[in-house]
């Protein structure tokens, strides 16, 4: 690649698709539609654990992963959506009931505003000393386990939603079978939409079911019909404390982690490695969560979701990104859309998650094998084992005014641990 941005050029063959390749206009805006739905789920659903509006969401995640994609000059493959890493301490923060709005996002909205300032900062630290005091902090013994607990943090989310074995349960499966098939039995141009296939064949059977023959809770069309096409989010101004500052700052550290992982997770799928954009990389998370924030919008990160669909698809076009995030901008202005999102029956994403959830996991245990972590030391067995147990069982910690959550603890966990037990001078490198 020469100059600031890649020349994008059209993939040949049936393999997978480069970062400075592209498979073609209607592909692009198709497969930037899948990424955007594969998130679905959680973007939707994050900011509704918090009391947030998703039309404010999902603007910020496009105006945030299309500014990620110009700090980074279109060279990492990436998604920025609504973090899980805030749900607890915001409604810890704010003592959300967990209905309706949450009168307290715009003290949210500061906290997450400050989280964002850190995180930049880390960034631009690390695009002047480098990476490698990162890089000794979260080797890729502790990234893997960082990025396994939040896949395995997420993993009740997605059981909850796929119900106790009724028919919508079966659709949710339905959801996860026709995306494994999709994945592995289809052509290129099928599997690359796997996810978005399965989630309109599945839901149509849902609706079907549910709507038509009155087997499992019904579809509301209704405020399908009565959404208007275009509308503008209802932003919010952020309001500054200490208070919320100090809960919120210890969440930099897992977004640090998160996007370290997903640097190494797609390095390693792409066989390409994006150690040098680290710094770019922060600083771009950090100023997009800035951004989010300043809208009245969730902190994001880069996607754990899109990680599945990446791994599924072989297609890493950032070009294809950059689809995604002006998608999520034109959809953050059409209440219409917003109730069609709504509307997905949550079976289905449950189904859709349980297999993407799963996936973030698996790619992390191959960043694991690519960079030759020895398990046979207990040095390394106790900081992914303390993580993967602290994530997956949500261990959280309320220390005077702050609380941790399962992900925060379980990032701390890795790190702090590894720091203790790791013989010095021990490298883990890259094959």
């Amino acid at each position: 690649m020469r100059g600031r941005f890649p020349i994008w050029r059209r993939a040949e063959g049936q393999g997978g698709v480069a970062v400075d390749e592209h498979p073609g206009v209607w592909q692009c805006l198709a497969l930037g539609g899948q990424h955007l739905l594969a998130m679905t789920g959680s973007n939707v659903l994050g900011p509704l654990l918090m009391g947030f509006d998703p039309n404010v969401a999902l603007l910020g995640s496009g105006l945030g992963t299309l500014l990620f994609f110009g700090v980074t000059a279109g060279r990492v493959p990436s998604y920025l959506g609504s973090s899980f890493s805030f749900i607890a301490l915001v409604v810890a923060l704010t003592g959300y009931a967990g209905h309706g709005v949450n009168p307290g996002i715009a003290l949210a909205c500061g906290g997450i505003l400050a989280v964002g300032v850190m995180y930049a900062l880390i960034g631009v630290v690390v695009m002047g000393a480098g990476s490698g005091w990162i890089e000794r902090l979260m080797p890729p013994s502790v990234t893997g386990a960082i990025g396994a607990a939040i896949g395995l943090n997420l993993a009740p989310t997605a059981t909850r939603g796929l119900g106790h074995g009724d028919v919508g349960t079966a659709c949710g499966l339905l959801a996860l079978l026709c995306m494994a098939g999709f994945a592995v039995y289809g052509s290129v141009v099928v599997r690359r939409l796997s996810v978005l296939l399965a989630l309109v064949l599945s839901s149509a059977v849902y609706a079907v079911a549910a709507n038509g023959f009155g087997m499992a809770p019904p579809v509301d069309f209704r405020a399908i019909a009565h959404a208007p096409l275009i509308g503008w989010p209802h932003v919010v101004r952020p309001r500054f404390s200490a208070h919320a500052v100090m809960m919120l700052a210890p969440v930099a550290i897992v977004l640090v982690a998160e996007n370290l992982g997903h640097l190494k997770a797609i390095g390693a799928m792409m066989e390409r490695p994006l150690d040098g954009l680290t710094g770019r990389a922060f600083l771009g998370d950090g100023l997009a969560t800035i951004l989010a924030a300043s809208l009245g919008g969730t902190g994001v990160t880069t996607y754990v979701e899109n990680i599945g669909v990446m791994a599924i698809s072989r297609v890493y076009s950032t070009l294809v990104f950059a689809v995604a995030g002006g998608l999520a901008v034109l959809l953050g202005f059409s209440p219409f859309v917003g109730a069609v999102l709504h509307a997905v029956p949550e079976p289905v994403l449950g189904g859709l998650a349980l297999g993407l959830f799963g996936l973030i996991a698996a790619t992390m245990v191959r960043v694991w094998i690519e960079h030759r972590v020895d398990f046979s030391r207990p040095s390394t067995l106790f900081p992914v084992g303390a993580a993967l147990v602290a994530g997956s069982a949500d261990f959280t910690l309320h220390i005077g005014g702050v609380t941790l959550g399962g992900i925060i603890t379980a990032s701390l966990a890795a790190i702090i641990l590894n720091q203790i037990l790791a013989p010095r001078g021990s490298k883990e490198t890259a094959p």
